[in-house]
């Protein structure tokens, strides 16, 4: 027999809770059911008790569920839970991470605006601008990302929008967040950080000024690369408009995926600052082998933004990129010795992974777009997981061995 339940009840009452407290009960609300965990509903529509009822929340005049592909519970609870995270008014979940790139621009862009994107970018963001968003009048021009001087001769009067990774992929290049904010704003624009690396545990934009946060949910918000998805979050004002391209266009992340990643939320701040200290590690280490040429990771005292990311960020991150002897080859030679890291493009793991940036993420770009962005051909990116440490470093021991022979 189904027990009596206010299901309008909040899961708790979180006023003034904490980050840990937020990432394990936010947006929950029991339904008559009274479950403890959060529910997962799949359905594509919904059953309304009339027709003047139908009428009113397809219209918009009564707040209520309409269509799986912009109004489901278990996604609107991982939208909620992510927008408590991040302190932002409102958060809208996409299919992918590439999707949420893609809603915003559609959602906030027109014909002739102007948008700034940082140099140091995946590769499918500049492949979205370059190939497919320039197709419909949307400028693009791309500054060095660490360069405030060089952001602010960018500017145009149609600039709309100026876009960042920070940390960057693959080399942990970051920009100061609230430089930059103050930048764009005094020329009108709108600042848009993807947080993907650090995810709100470490790191939160809009605290520093930024005025939109992109998630590919798909890496770190899982933590076990399992799941697809991606979020856009910000003020309530824009973010309708990123609503109103979802209803229309379609970009949904599945009830499922969203289940997902609210069991994601509940240990992110332990795993990223797990995934962190490993990252530390191995960087120092890494140092220290011979073959290793450059070392890219933000926590190392040797970074050039060292004591920036100190400032805005709480830790420094999975990822460490690093450049060996012999070119292409030696790259090559140090993935294929080692045993046990995975050798994938995808990162935000409990597995360590390990990729060739040149000839995979960034394989699409132009030599002369790779080289301006500082991806070079004996380039190596570790997304650091969860794995005993020892064993990390023995199996890329083994790896870096292999240069001997190349």
């Amino acid at each position: 027999m189904t027990q009596e339940w206010d299901a309008g009840r909040l899961d708790s009452d979180l006023g003034g809770v904490g980050f840990d407290t937020l990432a394990v009960r936010a947006g929950q609300q029991r339904t008559p059911e009274g479950e403890h965990g959060e529910p997962l509903f799949f359905t594509s529509s919904y059953v309304f008790r009339t027709a003047a009822d139908a009428a009113a929340r397809f219209g918009g005049e009564v707040p209520g569920n309409v269509y799986s592909r912009y109004t489901n519970p278990t996604v609107r609870m991982f939208e909620e839970r992510i927008a408590a995270l991040e302190g932002a008014e409102q958060a809208v979940a996409t299919a992918s991470g590439m999707s949420a790139i893609l809603a915003m621009v559609m959602s906030l862009c027109s014909s002739g605006d102007h948008v700034l994107v940082s140099r140091s970018v995946f590769g499918s963001t500049i492949s979205l601008f370059e190939k497919y968003l320039k197709r419909f009048g949307v400028q693009v021009d791309y500054p060095p990302l660490a360069d405030l001087d060089g952001w602010r001769a960018a500017f145009k009067p149609n600039t709309r929008l100026a876009f960042v990774e920070s940390p960057s992929n693959p080399l942990a290049e970051l920009v100061d967040i609230a430089a930059l904010a103050e930048i764009t704003h005094a020329h009108g624009a709108l600042l848009a950080v993807d947080n993907c690396f650090c995810t709100p545990a470490l790191q939160q934009p809009l605290k520093l000024g930024a005025d939109i946060v992109i998630h590919s949910a798909t890496k770190y918000i899982d933590g076990q690369g399992r799941c697809l998805g991606g979020v856009v979050a910000g003020r309530a004002a824009q973010m309708a408009e990123v609503v109103g391209f979802l209803r229309t266009a379609g970009p949904t992340l599945s009830p499922f995926n969203a289940w997902v990643f609210l069991k994601g939320l509940e240990t992110l701040r332990v795993r990223m600052r797990a995934h962190s200290e490993s990252a530390l590690e191995l960087a120092q280490w890494l140092e220290g082998q011979p073959g290793v040429e450059r070392v890219y990771y933000s926590g190392l005292a040797s970074h050039p933004q060292h004591e920036l990311a100190k400032r805005q960020q709480k830790a420094f991150g999975a990822v460490v990129s690093f450049e060996v002897a012999g070119g292409k080859a030696g790259a090559w030679a140090v993935i294929d010795a080692t045993r046990m890291i995975s050798i994938t493009t995808n990162l935000g793991d409990t597995k360590t992974t390990i990729a060739h940036p040149a000839t995979t993420s960034h394989g699409r770009l132009s030599q002369q777009d790779r080289e301006r962005a500082g991806i070079h051909d004996n380039l190596i990116r570790v997304a650091v997981g969860l794995e005993d440490i020892d064993d990390i470093k023995a199996d890329l021991a083994l790896g870096l061995a292999a240069l001997r022979t190349v």
